[in-house]
């Protein structure tokens, strides 16, 4: 999968701009602030709904302007013939409305818009992948499952419509003969998600164990496990449904299921995850990232796109000439942004540049 054509308009701080970009790997120079990092955004945005700098309506609009607009074109082999297919996607977004065409028919929800474009963004709060909230590891695996196994996103859906139906009668406080229908349908679709997480889990955990070895040796043997989101071990997901009705009922919420799952990282030499430095925690985050990558390869025959924001900034030049050359050799189609065009790694190897300045993409070389 390589991105060929990438159109922005009024996307922060670009009225309008186009970058046209080689299958392999890009660069993209230019000083602090002058929009390098928008580029990349642009990308995630179509592949994830939402920037890695947060929401839409959290100043991605330009100013003076009532909506943001991308455009990409892309092509992906076709394992089964061994020929290219191209696609294309347009997104306009507001901030509160949007409005998405893929391959030229309009979209009528995001997620089929998301699973469509499959981006991997290496960026300075990616960190947050170990290091933040649940939500954020849940958005990494169900991201995963969404490009590789077609029968989750509708699955997804009929969790997150039973899981709103069932917080809105415990807001209400219905009787509980209202509650029974949704349970039930709480349990077939969450017991089925929570077995594709699971399995998902499982199926990237040596590869990022290896991944580790290789983005951070210093941290020895690693391992992941899955988190269910209730005492799966315990009682079955309905029994915990039933016995945690009374506190749902005075909090408003579901408090237990496959909404709140997590997975943890399990490390020899450390006691936790709260004693990762910050350095450490990026470069477990990139493990992961790239053996969800790797994973995806294996079971698509296709490598996502890889956007490696300030490389220079987030790694030191070991790690960096590690991290590169493990990616160089997947063949994929690469973004490094950085604000000097010499990039340790790189040596002997033809690529194009892109300059950033003044709201405006310039090809170098």
């Amino acid at each position: 999968m390589y991105l060929t054509r990438l159109d922005i308009r009024n996307f922060r701080g670009f009225e309008q701009t186009r970058l046209a970009p080689e299958p392999g790997f890009n660069l993209i120079t230019g000083g602090n602030g002058a929009g390098k990092t928008t580029l990349l955004e642009a990308m995630h945005l179509m592949s994830y709904g939402r920037s890695f700098r947060g929401r839409v309506r959290d100043g991605l609009v330009r100013g003076g302007t009532d909506q943001l607009e991308v455009f990409v074109e892309w092509r992906v082999g076709d394992p089964a013939t061994d020929r290219e297919v191209s696609h294309r996607a347009g997104l306009r977004h507001s901030g509160s409305r949007w409005e998405g065409r893929l391959d030229g028919q309009d979209v009528s929800n995001l997620g089929e818009l998301c699973a469509a474009l499959s981006v991997v963004s290496f960026e300075p709060g990616s960190h947050a992948l170990v290091t933040g909230p649940a939500e954020v590891r849940r958005r990494f695996v169900d991201w995963g499952l969404f490009h590789v196994e077609p029968g989750f996103l509708p699955l997804w859906r009929r969790y997150a419509r039973a899981l709103k139906q069932r917080n809105a009668l415990l807001k209400a406080r219905a009787p509980m003969r209202h509650f029974e229908p949704w349970d039930a349908e709480l349990v077939l679709a969450g017991e089925a998600l929570d077995s594709y997480r699971a399995s998902y889990i499982h199926e990237i955990a040596a590869l990022f164990s290896e991944l580790v070895s290789v983005c951070a040796p210093s941290l020895g043997r690693t391992c992941l496990e899955h988190v269910p989101g209730w005492r799966r071990e315990e009682v079955s997901l309905a029994d915990a449904l039933l016995l945690s009705r009374d506190r749902d009922l005075l909090t408003g919420h579901t408090s237990v299921g496959p909404h709140r799952a997590d997975w943890r990282i399990c490390l020899a030499s450390l006691p936790g995850r709260e004693a990762l430095s910050r350095g450490q925690a990026k470069l477990i985050a990139l493990a992961a990232l790239l053996s969800q990558a790797e994973h995806q390869a294996a079971k698509r025959g296709s490598w996502p796109v890889f956007l490696l924001d300030d490389l220079g900034s987030e790694l030191d030049r070991a790690h960096r000439e590690r991290v590169l050359g493990r990616v160089l050799a997947y063949g994929a189609q690469i973004f490094v942004t950085g604000t000097e065009a010499d990039v340790p790694g790189l040596t002997g190897i033809e690529h194009p540049v892109f300059h950033v300045e003044h709201g405006s993409v310039q090809r170098l070389q």
